[in-house]
């Protein structure tokens, strides 16, 4: 009897890490910073990516099929976790991460030389959007992989300190991107940059390639894995184990629903929302956005380490489920901040001239449209499109008959385009944007943000502030989901839950935000997504996830 609490506390305890696997960790970080940058490179350029890949569109549609495009990515990284989260918990950690890599570099590069629309037609955009999925896919099985990796070396009681440098690595790589396109933007000039010089930055990925691949093959294997495997004690069928039998399934889908929902949309709301946010919505012009994420990113990466660092000490519970709360209670008040900071005249604009929309309701449509095939053709959906897409905010009046738009006192009819020639079709289309823009430039709405009146330091805060949540709910989460998962089934396990949630509720959020938008009317209505998911978290969060930040990860079961 006395065998096992002694064999257990042995376990319990892991040695000291060594330079070497301080070194070994230090690769595998890189390597992910590396992988995030390919990854993020496509979102950062999304705008310039839809002029050159969906040319047949029109600028809106053009937009949202290149982030539909983008969200392709993500949907299939749960099916990435189970192909290589059952690869890594079967043949070991460091050879799935070599798979991960070469799939990620080599469709990056192809981007960077793959013909446009103009060149090659709609060949373009299929290739282009089977090559999103390969990275969905690769990415899939890097994060549990690397997680896993770090956590495994860990000392025991700083596993949230050492897996925390993980969690900055998408930060890195996102900032990483927005660097070299600045670079390459200022070296050859915006209309080179739009041209061609967009292709640079996934071309000299290929060297970022090479560099991650030589990391990881001079990589060792993680040592619970590795004692495991020398023991016999490797899962022969980690997917069954994992989500076939309700002990490991009912933890897999709480880790969802209590900890990565939440985490995904208050980390994608604090950085690409409010990237695209910037851009799109109160039309800041892409260098300065750029800047100015980069310089929040800056400012606020470290906290990733400070508050994994703290959940070692308090715990990783606490500090995710406060995150999630706090950004739910305070997204609505910081952007319509930000909106005041980028374009005042958009705010003044709005609170002075009101525009309505009198349309009968069962013309209106919910214009969630994740396979960007759906055409809105009703007098009310084409109405609230370009409202929605000329960042107005707007009241809906029921009536009956086509949809018209008010400004003031100006009134544009609206115009139903089911059953229209396409060439009337475009000509009704571009009658009525005029029309729109018109009214709207009269009553005082700008076309862009007055780059003058641009308030940065304003906006770095509030970026800060919103980079600072990211931490919060970030920083903590690769260790505590770790500590979830017995070693033989770890990478599978806490893979899909981190995916579905990151991939799913996270990555839809830019076109589910513009949908809910557009449905009513309300530039910032968009927010209520990442707020109820992030609350539900919360609640759910608080009743049913124990804590976890003293769990033996050495143990078999």
């Amino acid at each position: 009897m006395s065998s096992i609490p002694i064999n257990a506390t042995k376990k319990a305890v892991p040695p000291a890490m060594t330079p070497e696997e301080r070194k070994v960790i230090f690769a595998s970080s890189l390597g992910t910073v590396f992988e995030w940058y390919d990854f993020y490179l496509y979102g950062s350029l999304a705008a310039i990516i839809a002029k050159q890949f969906f040319a047949g569109l029109d600028a809106g549609s053009a937009f949202i099929f290149a982030l539909l495009a983008f969200a392709a990515g993500f949907i299939v990284r749960p099916f990435g976790a189970l192909v290589f989260g059952r690869l890594g918990d079967m043949i070991g950690r460091k050879y799935t991460f070599l798979v991960t890599i070469l799939i990620m570099g080599l469709a990056t590069f192809i981007v960077g030389i793959l013909p446009n629309y103009e060149s090659i037609g709609v060949a373009a955009p299929v290739i282009l959007i089977a090559l999103r999925m390969l990275q969905g896919l690769a990415l899939g099985g890097e994060y549990g992989g690397a997680a896993t990796y770090v956590a495994e070396h860990a000392p025991h009681g700083k596993r949230g300190a050492y897996t925390a440098w993980i969690q900055t690595t998408a930060t890195l790589g996102l900032f990483l991107s927005l660097m070299v396109i600045l670079g390459t933007r200022t070296a050859i000039g915006e209309a080179a940059f739009a041209d061609w010089g967009w292709r640079i930055p996934f071309i000299v990925s290929i060297a970022l390639l090479a560099i991650s691949v030589w990391i990881r093959l001079s990589m060792n294997e993680s040592p619970a894995f590795k004692k495991m495997k020398e023991e016999g004690k490797t899962s022969k069928a980690p997917l069954s184990e994992s989500f076939g039998q309700w002990k490991n399934l009912k933890i897999v889908i709480l880790a969802l629903i209590g900890l990565t929902a939440g985490q995904a949309v208050v980390w994608y709301t604090g950085q690409f929302y409010a990237l695209f946010f910037l851009t799109q919505a109160l039309k800041v012009d892409g260098a300065t956005a750029n800047v100015l994420v980069a310089a929040s990113l800056v400012i606020g990466t470290p906290f990733f380490i400070v508050f994994g660092a703290l959940s070692d000490k308090i715990g990783r519970k606490p500090i995710i489920m406060a995150g999630c709360l706090i950004a739910a209670l305070t997204f609505f008040p910081l952007f319509k901040a930000l909106t005041q900071a980028a374009n005042p005249d958009l705010a003044t604009a709005q609170a002075n001239a009101k525009v309505t929309i009198t349309a009968d309701p069962k013309e209106c449509s919910f214009q969630f449209n994740p396979t960007g095939t759906k055409k809105f053709t009703s007098s009310c959906d084409i109405a609230k499109q370009v409202l929605a897409g000329a960042s107005v905010s707007y009241d809906n009046i029921e009536a009956t008959g086509p949809a018209k738009i008010t400004v003031g006192t100006t009134v544009i009819e609206g115009y139903t385009s089911a059953g229209l020639a396409a060439d009337e079709a475009k000509k009704k289309d571009a009658e009525f944007k005029k029309a729109v823009a018109d009214a709207l430039k009269a009553a005082g709405y700008p076309a862009k943000a007055d780059p003058a009146k641009v308030d940065k330091l304003k906006i770095i805060v509030i970026l800060t502030i919103l980079v600072i949540y990211v931490t919060m709910v970030y920083g903590p989460i690769a260790a505590m989901l770790v500590e979830m998962f017995p070693t033989r089934i770890r990478y599978t396990s806490m893979s899909l839950p981190y995916h579905i949630g990151n991939g799913w509720f996270g990555g839809l959020l830019p076109t589910t935000a513009f949908a809910i938008v557009a449905q009513t009317g309300n530039m910032y209505n968009g927010l209520w997504y990442p707020i109820i998911i992030a609350g539900a978290t919360f609640v759910i969060g608080m009743l049913f996830i124990k804590e976890t930040k003293d769990v033996d990860i050495y143990a078999d079961d």
